[in-house]
């Protein structure tokens, strides 16, 4: 297997890279107390090529595949966590917009989406089904220009800073779960629609909330996909978002250790350098071998994506496995740091909170070891 990069990827990684360092890293804590991603920060990402870079050109990507949407996504995430999900979400609103919008719709949103014009959330999750995605309630009514949408979600980020949603709701009966499902672009603007915003322990300026659709209207050229067919169609694309998120989470906890390595260097405790206490260096030690074991995981993912081979179990041992590989090695380094660690004047705290929230969202720990067992033996063999 080859683990260099192409001459574009290392490219687009040093453009990536240098923006994060420059513009999102000096300011992560400030926009973490703010409360909100900067619609101009998201433009000049979008400028740059560091939104949709993996979708294709002629929807104004970069056509660069999926292993270069990670590598964006890990580096920007080094400089602020939270910014990374600006990608992230670019990356698969993005290809489910190209693979399931009718062209013109497609043609409109999706190159504003790469160029961070739009903002576009996406609308899974209700009170009543977390884990149970198919389990939905929000309904769209059919009418003769489209369709009435009523109902909630919830647990929506940027779900008070979105432009527009991709929307699941039930057209089927209550009974019909995943095969009476279908997705929609909701604009975020439409009458009928309002939203609350959650105070989260972590990922502030991504924030969370519910959104509420009170008979809101949606025309039939927004549908994504077939009625009643989008829920399986479209899931697939959350085997990306999976291991674009293990980089993500795995980005904070690299950041974490070359600081964890440099303070534990420069800390004078009983005449020397902690760091050559074995205490000290040795749960280091273990954090860097975690780490790159994780990120190899997310890359191969990424890789066999790109190959158009199966990846769904490895999807999913990137979700579960390294976001709690993250929590652990963060919470090492902030530990290293001693007393100053638990201070909000230091990062590693932010990190801290930020990456946990990924132990739940997006599919918890249980739900992709399920995943990955029904890979192995089949979804039958579980069921019985």
């Amino acid at each position: 297997m080859e683990f260099g990069l192409t001459e574009d990827q290392q490219a687009i990684r040093e453009t990536a890279q240098r923006f994060s360092q420059e513009h999102l890293a000096p300011d992560y804590l400030a926009r973490a107390k703010a409360g909100r991603i900067e619609r101009d920060l998201i433009r000049e990402m979008g400028k740059l090529g560091l939104i949709g870079a993996d979708l294709p050109e002629q929807f104004g990507g970069l056509g660069l595949g999926n292993l270069s949407g990670g590598l964006i996504v890990e580096d920007i995430a080094a400089g602020d966590f939270n910014v990374a999900y600006i990608q992230l979400l670019g990356s698969l609103q993005g290809s489910i917009l190209v693979d399931h919008a009718l062209p013109d719709l497609a043609n409109e949103v999706v190159p504003k989406i790469c160029q961070g014009e739009l903002v576009v959330a996406i609308g899974l999750t209700e009170p009543g089904g977390g884990s149970d995605a198919a389990n939905l309630q929000l309904r769209a009514t059919a009418t003769d220009s489209g369709w009435v949408l009523n109902g909630e979600k919830t647990s929506i980020s940027l779900a008070d800073q979105a432009d527009e949603i991709v929307l699941f709701a039930r057209t089927g009966s209550p009974e019909s779960r995943a095969r009476g499902v279908s997705a929609f672009l909701v604009s975020m603007d439409s009458p009928g629609v309002s939203c609350t915003r959650f105070d989260d322990v972590g990922s502030e300026s991504v924030g969370r909330g519910s959104i509420f659709f009170d008979n809101v209207e949606v025309p039939r050229a927004r549908l994504l996909g077939t009625e009643n067919n989008a829920f399986r169609a479209v899931m697939v694309g959350f085997d990306y978002s999976r291991a674009l998120i293990g980089l993500q989470v795995l980005a904070a906890a690299e950041v974490s250790l070359r600081e964890a390595w440099a303070y534990a260097s420069e800390r004078k405790a009983f005449g020397r350098s902690i760091v050559e206490n074995q205490g000290v260096s040795e749960p280091l030690a273990e954090a860097e071998t975690w780490l790159e074991a994780a990120k190899l995981l997310c890359y191969k993912t990424l890789w066999l994506r790109d190959q158009g081979k199966a990846h769904t179990a490895e999807a999913a041992m990137c979700k579960w496995w390294a976001p709690r590989a993250a929590f652990d090695i963060i919470h090492r380094c902030l530990l290293t740091h001693g007393h100053l660690g638990y201070s909000k004047d230091m990062p590693v705290q932010q990190r801290l909170r930020d990456v946990l929230g990924l132990q739940i969202g997006d599919g918890t720990a249980q739900i992709q070891k399920m995943v990955i067992a029904r890979e192995r033996v089949g979804r039958g063999v579980l069921s019985n």
